[in-house]
């Protein structure tokens, strides 16, 4: 959270001197081109928030969120319209990293062998159609604000979730193949050269179900079902390049 708070600070304190700047350095917006392309990659930081999880209809407490850093590359177009405004189109391809522990506590001891986790890897092509404003449009300088809708395809093939620290055996969680999130963020450009810094927050559970074989599985915990309910929301910075 300081690390955000810096980088926001940093970008109102550049946007305050670059609004100065374009002051004396008016252009003409007209002059620009009616479509743009470019290419970013980056590093994102994804945060699985649990709705609901539990073992045998017993809720488990004491769940702590691990971050990792994940990667993506993208592709995108911009479509420039009047004044300061564009719509954004993008097609990505995204590695997301995280994992969930729970502790081994008085209360979940029963259901639990010891200290469980969940480690969780999920590739995705994801698509998002965004609306942005340029507040700050003066040459070589820019900053905008952005914002839309994005979905995205879990591509099974390639996603891992590793559960380890529960009784049942061979833990098998499905995703949902769609994903939808609401996207905000801003982007700073020096010319042709931006820096892209967004926050993706999920609009709904994302795990489809999850089984285990209830053969290998030891009685009592063979009846006790696994109930997982949690969204991805991610946090991302990319550098790219606009044509």
């Amino acid at each position: 959270m300081k690390r955000t708070a810096f980088i926001l600070m940093a970008s109102l304190l550049l946007a305050t001197n670059l609004q100065g700047q374009s002051r004396g350095s008016r252009r003409d917006a007209s002059r620009d081109p009616l479509v743009n392309v470019g290419v970013k990659a980056g590093f994102n930081s994804s945060m699985f928030f649990i709705d609901h999880l539990s073992v045998g209809g017993q809720e488990l407490d004491d769940i702590q969120n691990n971050y990792k850093v994940g990667y993506f590359g993208a592709f995108f177009c911009r479509f420039n319209l009047k004044k300061h405004h564009y719509l954004q189109t993008e097609i990505s391809y995204n590695v997301s990293k995280g994992s969930i522990s729970v502790a081994s506590t008085a209360d979940n001891r029963d259901i639990l062998q010891h200290s469980a986790l969940v480690k969780t890897s999920i590739h995705s092509i994801d698509l998002p159609v965004l609306y942005g404003y340029k507040f700050v449009d003066a040459r070589p300088y820019g900053m905008a604000f952005f914002l839309g809708p994005k979905v995205s395809y879990n591509w099974r093939k390639h996603c891992k979730n590793e559960y380890s620290g529960f009784y049942q055996q061979d833990i098998t969680e499905k995703l949902h193949p769609f994903c939808y999130s609401a996207v905000v963020g801003l982007a700073v450009n020096v010319s042709n050269i931006f820096f892209d810094f967004r926050y993706e927050a999920a609009l709904h559970n994302m795990v489809k179900s999850v089984t285990f074989d209830r053969n290998a599985t030891e009685s009592p915990y063979c009846d006790q079902d696994i109930s997982l309910n949690r969204r991805k929301n991610v946090l991302s910075f990319s550098l790219g390049v606009i044509f």
